[in-house]
């Protein structure tokens, strides 16, 4: 009945119902932050980012499959099947239930998260990225694939949207699992205890008084904050940075996306490395 990839017929389950308590559960991880925090673990979709999941060691608690997926994607699949504690074939009822993307591929896995890191886990000779209250999970995603292409050492994320958002991992292409990434209720106390260990800690914000960034070359560890999309860096951000930075502009745009303003904050800090 399974594929000869399947490791064996002991794990794994056929299930058809929404109603199946193990649906449930992956479909509250899709919805609910709280559960996700609650519970430790999320909710991955896709072929390539529940692979890149498996791959990159992320523990996976079960893989939901479809009997089409597992015909289409055969080779592909093992990563996954293999690091998979159980496996399950679902029918495409339950495939549209566990799905946040318009067209599935049939392929989900439940993850635990990796464990906390916390911030003094940071390298005080790194550069890094950190994120203030984003809002736009694809904004956080996009930043945290950048930062991943451009060898940041990490990035710290102050509240704002959830890092394991269905939509965040997505824009994310897995950079989520490679990356460091230290969450903070608040940011502006990792900041400070940073900022002790000698690293400097840059605000970007939208203001022509502010040092350019192109024109700036801080030395050794440095942390570069990029604020909410619509109020910016919080005070309490604010007055523990040492610098303000801004991207020099030409044309009427008053401000950049965030995650466009982030990859070339990221770029300046990195384009002279090595």
């Amino acid at each position: 009945m399974f594929p000869f990839f399947v490791r064996s017929r002991d794990m794994t389950e056929t299930i058809t119902s929404v109603n199946n308590p193990k649906i449930k559960d992956a479909a509250k991880l899709l919805k609910s932050a709280p559960y996700r925090r609650e519970t430790g673990r999320f909710i991955a979709e896709g072929l390539r980012l529940c692979t890149d999941a498996a791959l990159s060691g992320i523990s996976v608690e079960a893989a939901f499959v479809t009997a089409d997926a597992l015909a289409k994607h055969a080779d592909a699949l093992s990563p996954l099947l293999n690091a998979a504690e159980r496996i399950y074939v679902i029918t495409e009822n339950v495939c549209d239930r566990l799905s946040d993307t318009k067209t599935a591929q049939g392929v989900f896995a439940v993850c635990a998260m990796p464990g906390d890191t916390a911030g003094d886990a940071v390298d005080p000779n790194g550069t890094y990225i950190a994120a203030d209250h984003l809002q736009n999970p694809a904004n956080l995603g996009a930043l945290c694939r950048t930062a991943e292409a451009l060898g940041l050492d990490g990035v710290l994320i102050g509240g704002g949207c959830d890092i394991y958002n269905p939509k965040t991992l997505r824009a994310s292409m897995g950079a989520m699992f490679r990356l460091p990434c230290y969450s903070a209720v608040r940011l502006a106390d990792i900041l400070s205890a940073l900022s002790a260990k000698g690293m400097t800690l840059l605000a970007a914000v939208p203001d022509a008084g502010a040092q350019k960034i192109t024109a700036l070359r801080p030395q050794g560890g440095k942390v570069c904050v990029v604020g909410n999309e619509g109020n910016g860096i919080s005070d309490e951000v604010l007055a523990v940075c040492h610098t303000r930075v801004t991207i020099p502009m030409r044309g009427r745009a008053e401000s950049l996306n965030a995650a466009a303003a982030a990859a070339i904050l990221m770029w300046e800090l990195v384009r002279n490395d090595g």
